[in-house]
């Protein structure tokens, strides 16, 4: 799924214009990666969170020569699911329902 498909999505189930969806996708994907990049860990309810890991300098080998090498610090954006998408990812949405309306 791109981008254009998700607002494609808006598009087609709340009726604004193909452009305004659009905007909309680039305005909450700007915000998101600008949290990212200033360290903060976004959380989305029922989706999952990400977060921004400091990985220290470390030692590691060239595959093809064996000969080693340094890779240096750098930051990675880590995506957790939460419990309630991995339920549904896996088919088991219809028992967080039920469980919830217990």
């Amino acid at each position: 799924m791109k981008k254009v498909d998700i607002a494609n999505e808006l598009y087609e189930k709340i009726g604004i214009s193909k452009k305004e969806a659009l905007d909309i996708v680039e305005l909450v994907l700007g915000t998101l990666k600008e949290s990212l990049k200033n360290g903060e860990t976004v959380k989305i309810a029922g989706f999952g969170n990400f977060v921004v890991r400091k990985k220290r300098e470390r030692k590691g080998r060239n595959p093809k020569t064996g000969e080693e090498i340094g890779i240096s610090p750098r930051q990675v954006v880590t995506f957790r699911p939460s419990h309630i998408f991995k339920q549904y990812v896996n088919g088991q949405d219809s028992e967080v329902r039920s469980q919830k309306s217990k």
